[in-house]
């Protein structure tokens, strides 16, 4: 079984201004000559960690990432102004062009598979090819499903948690409860409610319970940005009512996609990943038996590293001919 490639540093920081007042943390890191990669990370509002930086085998790959905003190190911190989807597309293509990438592979998990798939449908001629993980199609049977009827059942236990902060008479549309509170005005409210949000999904991302999981998504800093920033895409219905993924599939039928699914992921169940395949038949879909939606999990990760090693012998097989 594959394991992460081991740790790395990246080689260039930058902090890159984007317009609309945000300033994106981007890095890049392994071989400056290599295969360009994006990684797209999840939430939205998760931020990078450099676990992520791991996945990419770092003599043939040039390894990019970036913090989408409000996440991470980007600034402001858990801001939602001008935070939509075809915005963190721009701020992609933006990106891509200013380190004077021509082509790139984008690899995405939860989230960040839905973000790859509608770069993907925008820009079908800059990207090279597609691994993504723990797919998330971003339509109001998935939300409902995870925020309101559906793991709740799953996990009766972690949702009592999750409910406590709402009250009774508001828990018919948690939700908009949510979203009410982690946009007041009360900053010790802010912070209690995205920490309940952050770790009912954390604690809900994996098969076996992971301390490490709950620990990361549920510090202060991370579960702000990611709680704030998910509940604003979700009462939005993502920004993507006029763009649904599974009605523009066509237009990636040239480009190699592998996708991995855990077969008990809670946050985004595996029928999205059907779903998806059932209008894209050229996607590659592994089924994982037992993990669930967490990248760190054992079988996913070998999962992932195989597949960006066979994207790496396949496109640079192409460069040959």
């Amino acid at each position: 079984m594959r394991s992460l490639y081991p740790a790395i540093k990246p080689h260039r920081t930058e902090q890159l201004d984007v317009g609309d007042g945000h300033t994106l943390y981007v890095e890049e890191c392994g071989n400056p000559d290599g295969l360009p990669v994006v990684f797209v990370h999840g939430g939205p509002g998760a931020g990078c960690s450099v676990q992520d930086r791991c996945f990419f085998d770092p003599e043939v790959y040039r390894i990019v990432l970036f913090d989408q905003r409000g996440s991470g190190r980007s600034i402001p911190h858990a801001s939602l102004e001008k935070n939509t989807t075809q915005a963190l597309v721009a701020d992609m293509e933006f990106i891509r062009e200013h380190l004077g990438i021509k082509q790139w592979m984008l690899f995405g998990g939860s989230w960040g598979s839905t973000l790859s798939l509608i770069y993907a449908q925008t820009h079908p001629d800059k990207v090279l090819a597609m691994v993504l993980r723990g797919i998330f199609l971003c339509r109001d049977e998935d939300v409902q499903w995870f925020y309101q009827r559906g793991a709740s059942s799953i996990f009766p236990d972690h949702w009592q948690d999750f409910i406590s902060p709402i009250p009774s008479d508001e828990r018919r549309d948690m939700l908009s409860a949510y979203y009410s509170r982690l946009t007041g005005t009360n900053e010790l409210e802010r912070i209690r409610v995205a920490k309940a949000w952050s770790i009912w999904e954390a604690r809900c991302a994996t098969l076996d319970p992971n301390k490490h999981v709950v620990e990361r998504l549920g510090s202060s800093h991370v579960a702000l940005a990611m709680a704030r920033i998910e509940a604003h895409y979700f009462m939005n219905q993502c920004y993507m009512a006029d763009q649904p993924i599974l009605q523009n599939m066509a237009k990636l039928v040239d480009i190699p996609a592998i996708a991995v699914h855990g077969r008990y992921d809670m946050v985004c169940p595996v029928k999205q990943a059907f779903d998806l395949q059932a209008v894209w038949p050229e996607l590659t879909l592994e089924i994982i038996r037992d993990a669930g939606h967490a990248s760190s999990e054992p079988g996913t990760v070998d999962a992932l590293v195989k597949a960006t090693d066979q994207m790496a012998r396949l496109l640079n097989s192409l460069d040959d001919k």
